[in-house]
């Protein structure tokens, strides 16, 4: 919330896509990018472990960078969703890592437009 307060909504996007950088490359490392597909995981609890602690990672980023919890929740079940559809071949990278940003694109508006339950 100050990162929207002190910078506006392109300070506040620029700052989710910094995060979201940061998760994506060096916080995820080579054994999450591997086994969070479920083809390159030896069990279906480690690919589920390892989609959902890279997950988790970008949902503590997105909370630290907008102090809104909420906004963190979203972005654990949305990041899930997103990486699972990239691991079972259903889109490539471009198109994955556009839907991620998408995300922070419509994070950034709602902040915008001051919507309840977010601050």
């Amino acid at each position: 919330m100050s990162i929207f307060l002190q910078h506006g909504p392109l300070g506040l996007f620029f700052a989710f896509a910094i995060a979201h950088a940061l998760a994506d490359f060096p916080l995820q490392g080579d054994y999450l990018a591997r086994t969070k597909q479920r083809k390159n995981a030896s069990t279906t609890f480690e690919w589920i472990a390892a989609l959902s602690a890279h997950s988790l990672i970008h949902a503590g980023a997105m909370w630290i960078v907008s102090g809104s919890m909420v906004i963190g929740a979203i972005e654990l079940v949305l990041h899930w969703l997103i990486d699972l559809g990239k691991g079972e071949g259903r889109y490539g990278y471009a198109t994955d890592q556009a839907l991620h940003l998408s995300c922070k694109v419509v994070y950034t508006i709602a902040f915008a437009m001051r919507i309840d339950g977010l601050y």
